[in-house]
This record gives C-alpha cells, structure tokens and sequence, in this order.
C-alpha cells in the first residue's frame, strides 16, 4: 500500500497506470476516503522501483505497509 498525494482525476488515472506498468504487477487499485491509497499486488514486485517511479510521474509517493498475500 502506497500513499500518493493526487489532486484530480487525471492523477489518479496516471499513477494507476504507472503502477500496472511495473513488473509483477496483478492487481492495483485505490482505497480510501480520498481516493490517495493505491494498492498493488503481485509476484515479486520492487516497491522502491515503484515508489520512485510513482514520485518521478505523478507526484509525492510514501510506502504505508508491505505484507505478503499467502495464496490457498
């Protein structure tokens, strides 16, 4: 889960983008009240990679939590 400091739609349009770009990525999605929680799964994905590419395109990025999805 990461929080990115988007102001509009368009944003938030490109930092999902940007994020289902990255490598081993499966699913991203956005949480929260304000829409400023995009969440990313998948196998083996870079957090730092992301993060730093999410800070370079759409704006200021800050990783909240890491965890790892056991699948059944």
């Amino acid at each position: 889960m990461m929080k990115v400091h988007m102001s509009c739609q368009k944003c938030r349009t490109k930092a999902l983008k940007v994020a289902a770009a990255a490598k081993g990525v499966n699913f991203v999605g956005l949480e929260g009240e304000s829409k400023d929680i995009l969440v990313v799964i998948g196998e083996s994905v870079d957090a730092v990679k992301l993060t730093n590419s999410l800070r370079k395109k759409v704006g200021q990025t800050d990783i909240t939590s890491l965890a790892e999805v056991k699948g059944s």
